[in-house]
C-alpha cells in the first residue's frame, strides 16, 4: 500500500475524533467548566504551580509524554506486520490513551493539582493510595535511569547531536527570561529560539563530540552521570526558567520535524515494504497480548497519567485547556507513531546500508528486521526510524549529514524532556509519600529530588557501567501499561461517585488490566524458567500490589453500584 494513503487516512481520523469524541467527553463525561479556578491560580507558588498559556503548556505536555516512546515501540512492533500495529495505534490512542490522559488531567484539576496516585486515597481508600504510589515510584525509578542510558546511547550513535542538545539549554533560559521577565511574545521569541537551535544543528553536523572513557568509566557512564546532574538541576528550577521554554522550543522542533516527514511522505510516497501481517516473525513473542505492551506511547501509556496529573495540571490556566492539551496531545502522539510506522515500514525501503552493502525495498526491511533479537535492541530501533525518516526527508533535497543530525537531536531532545519531567514527577511522588509517612523533611524539594536522582544513579551503575537499568527493562513495558489500567480504575471510580456513566473509561480499564496481567504472567513464567530471580521477584511483588489495588477498586465500584 502507498504510505501517503495511510498518513492521510490517519490524520483525518484523528481530526474527526478530536472534534467528535473529544467534544463528547469534555461536555458529557468530564463536564468541563470554563469558569472553574485551576490549581495554578489557587496554589500559585512560582515554581511548580504557574498559570501558563495553553500553547506553551501544550509544548511541555506533548514533549514530556512523547519522549522516545512513540518511536521505539512502533519501531519493533512492525515486525508483526504494519496492519496490527497501525490498528492498535489508531484505536488505542482515540478510545483509550486520549481518554486516559484527559481523565487524569481533569481529575487532578479538581483535586488541587495532586498526582493521581495521591488522589486515589480520596477516591478509593488510603491503602490504594500507598499501593499505587509504590508502583508509580518503581516505574519512575526505571524511567529516570533508562532515559539517561537512552540519551547517552543517542550521543554515542549520533555524536553530532551533542552540541545542539546542550546548547539548547542556554537558548531556553534566554527564551524564558525574555518572555517571563521582559514580557516579550512567546510566539515571536519562540521562533527566534528555534532558529538559533537549528543553527546549532548545522554546527553539530560538522563538529561531532565524543565523550572519552575516564579510567573504568565508559563514555555512556560519563554521559549518564552528567545527564542525572542536569536532571537534578532542571527539576528543581521554577518551571518558567527552563522546563517551559525548553519544551516550547522542542514543540516547535517536533512540529517542524513532523512537517518535514509528512512532506517527505508526500514527495517520495514510498510503498509499504514491511509485510501487512507477520505473526510468525522469527523469535518474536506472541502478538497478543505483547503488541499492547510493546506499543505504549502512541496508543496508551501509563506514564502519561503522571504527566497529566503531575506537571501539566499544575500549569493549566483553565479547564477548557485540558481537552487540547491532554486529549489533543495524545492524538498528535498517535500521529507521530503512525509516521514512525511509515518510516520503518516504507521509508527504510528507499535505502538501507548494512556492512557496506546498500539494500532497497523488501530486502532492506528484511535486513533490518531479520529476527526479533536483531531488531529489539535500543540502537536497532532508533536506527530503523532514523534511517527510514532520513530517507524520506532527503527526498526534499536536504543534505544527508544535516538530516541525520536533525533526527538525532530530535530523539535526544525528547528523551531529555522526559528525563527531567520524570525526575520532577518522582520528586512529587516522594513528597506525597513523605507526607503519608509523616516525614515532611524528606518531602522538601531538594531532599526529595536527591532521593529521586540518587536511587536512579544506583540503579544505572548497579551493573554495565551506567546501563544497569537495562536489567529491569523487561519489566517496564508491563508495569507502564499497568499504570494506565490502574489510572483508568481511579478515574472510573471517580465517575461512579459523581453518578456519571462509566463505560467510556471502564471498558478501556478492563482491557488494559487484562492485557497487562496476561503479559505479566507470561513474563513471570519466562523469568522463572530462565532463572532471572531479580526480575521474577520484583515482578511478583508488583503483581501482588496490582491485584490488591484492583480488588479494593472493584469492591468500591460494587458498593457504589448497589447504592444507586
Amino acid at each position: 500500500m502507498n504510505s501517503l494513503i495511510i498518513a492521510v487516512a490517519a490524520a483525518l481520523l484523528y481530526i474527526i475524533a478530536y472534534n467528535t469524541y473529544g467534544r463528547f467527553l469534555a461536555r458529557k463525561i468530564f463536564k468541563i467548566d470554563p469558569n472553574a479556578k485551576c490549581p495554578s491560580e489557587t496554589h500559585h507558588d512560582g515554581i511548580d504551580f504557574v498559570a501558563t498559556d495553553k500553547t506553551v503548556l501544550f509544548g511541555h505536555h506533548f514533549t514530556s509524554i512523547a519522549g522516545t516512546g512513540p518511536i521505539v515501540g512502533p519501531a519493533i512492533a512492525i515486525i508483526w506486520g504494519w496492519v496490527p500495529a497501525l490498528i492498535w495505534i489508531i484505536i488505542g490512542s482515540i478510545f483509550m490513551g486520549a481518554v486516559h490522559d484527559f481523565g487524569s488531567m481533569v481529575i487532578s484539576l479538581r483535586h488541587e493539582g495532586r498526582t493521581i496516585g495521591d488522589i486515589a486515597g480520596d477516591i478509593i481508600n488510603p491503602r490504594v493510595k500507598f499501593l499505587f504510589m509504590l508502583i508509580i515510584f518503581f516505574a519512575l525509578w526505571i524511567v529516570i535511569a533508562i532515559f539517561g542510558v537512552v540519551i547517552a546511547s543517542v550521543f554515542s550513535i549520533f555524536p553530532e547531536s551533542v552540541i545542539p542538545v546542550w546548547l539548547q539549554l542556554p537558548i531556553a533560559v534566554w527564551l524564558g527570561f525574555m518572555v517571563y521577565k521582559r514580557g516579550k511574545s512567546h510566539i515571536t521569541y519562540g521562533i527566534i529560539a528555534t532558529v538559533l537551535m537549528y543553527a546549532t544543528i548545522v554546527i553539530g553536523a560538522y563538529v561531532p563530540v565524543d565523550l572519552p572513557a575516564i579510567g573504568s568509566l565508559s563514555s555512556v557512564g560519563g554521559w549518564v552521570i552528567l545527564l542525572l546532574i542536569y536532571a537534578y538541576v532542571a527539576s528543581t528550577l521554577p518551571v518558567t526558567v527552563l522546563l517551559q521554554p525548553r519544551d516550547y522550543i522542542n514543540a516547535f522542533q517536533l512540529c517542524i520535524a513532523m512537517a518535514l516527514l509528512l512532506l517527505g511522505i508526500l514527495i517520495t510516497h514510498p510503498p509499504m515494504v514491511a509485510p501487512a501481517m507477520n505473526i510468525d516473525a522469527e523469535g518474536a513473542p506472541a502478538l497478543i497480548p505483547l503488541l499492547f505492551i510493546t506499543v505504549a506511547c502512541g496508543a496508551i501509556s501509563g506514564f502519561h497519567c503522571l504527566v497529566s496529573s503531575g506537571t501539566s495540571s499544575k500549569q493549566c490556566d483553565a479547564e477548557t485547556s485540558a481537552k487540547p492539551i491532554s486529549y489533543g496531545g495524545m492524538l498528535l502522539e498517535g500521529m507521530l507513531a503512525v509516521i514512525v510506522i511509515i518510516a520503518c515500514g516504507a521509508g527504510i525501503g528507499l535505502g538501507l546500508e548494512k556492512d557496506g552493502v546498500l539494500f532497497h525495498g523488501v530486502e532492506a526491511f528484511n535486513q533490518q528486521y531479520a529476527s526479533w533479537d536483531s531488531a529489539k535492541g535500543l540502537g536497532a530501533k532508533i536506527a530503523a526510524f532514523v534511517s527510514g525518516s532520513s530517507n524520506m526527508i532527503t527526498g526534499l533535497g536536504l543534505p544527508k549529514s544535516v538530516v541525520l543530525t536533525l533526527m538525532g537531536v530530535f530523539v535526544a531532545s525528547f528523551a531529555a524532556t522526559t528525563l527531567d519531567t520524570a525526575t520532577r514527577l518522582q520528586r512529587y511522588i516522594i513528597s506525597e509519600l513523605a507526607q503519608s509517612c509523616k516525614a515532611p523533611a524528606i518531602g522538601k524539594k531538594h531532599p526529595a529530588t536527591f532521593i529521586a536522582v540518587f536511587t536512579a544513579l544506583l540503579l544505572a551503575f548497579s551493573s554495565g557501567g551506567g546501563k544497569g537499568a537495562l536489567a529491569l527493562w523487561p519489566l517496564f513495558g508491563a508495569v507502564n501499561q499497568l499504570l494506565g489500567g490502574l489510572a483508568l480504575l481511579v478515574i472510573t471510580v471517580w465517575l461512579a461517585r459523581k453518578k456519571i456513566p462509566i463505560a467510556f473509561t471502564a471498558i478501556p480499564m478492563v482491557f488494559m488490566i487484562a492485557m497487562t496481567c496476561w503479559a505479566m504472567t507470561i513474563n513471570l513464567s519466562s523469568f522463572f524458567a530462565d532463572g532471572k530471580w531479580l526480575l521474577f521477584t520484583i515482578g511478583a511483588v508488583i503483581t501482588v500490589l496490582q491485584t490488591w489495588m484492583i480488588v479494593e477498586g472493584v469492591i468500591v465500584l460494587a458498593r457504589l453500584r448497589r447504592e444507586k
